[in-house]
């Protein structure tokens, strides 16, 4: 089995495991709606976090690491939904997507019923546009 082969039967079985049905359905929506955008197949990150893309990060303190491009975890009470890095100059994009909350660099959604899933597509597409300035984006 090859490295790719294992991370899709993580991912399967992470969704496979999604309870209840209807958070389980939104997140097979989520799901296809990233590998659509990014062009990525995902990668399951500690914490049931599925990451489309992936970057390498150096800050000015010399801190470094690795990171999902964007991403979402389909928590119990909300998405999160991970766009790098926040979501501080998309004001007129999150005013069109519908009921949300943001965090840093989390949107929050409890369902995706709440929401317009085009705005949502053009969000990630800004935001993986945004971070590819700041550092290479590479494929998950």
């Amino acid at each position: 089995m090859s490295d790719t082969d294992d991370q899709s039967t993580q991912v399967e079985r992470f969704l496979e495991a999604l309870a209840p049905a209807a958070k389980a359905a939104d997140a097979r929506v989520l799901d296809g709606l990233f590998r659509e955008v990014t062009g990525f197949a995902p990668l399951l990150w500690r914490g049931g976090m599925l990451g489309y893309g992936l970057y390498h990060y150096t800050y000015q303190t010399g801190h470094s690491g690795t990171s999902l491009a964007t991403g979402f975890s389909p928590r119990a009470k909300a998405h999160s939904i991970y766009i790098m890095p926040g979501y501080q100059d998309y004001g007129q994009i999150l005013d069109r997507l519908g009921k949300h909350r943001t965090g840093k660099a989390c949107l929050y959604v409890n369902k995706l019923a709440d929401i317009d899933l085009d705005v949502l597509r053009e969000l990630i597409a800004t935001g993986l546009r945004d971070l590819e300035t700041r550092w290479p984006v590479h494929p998950t």
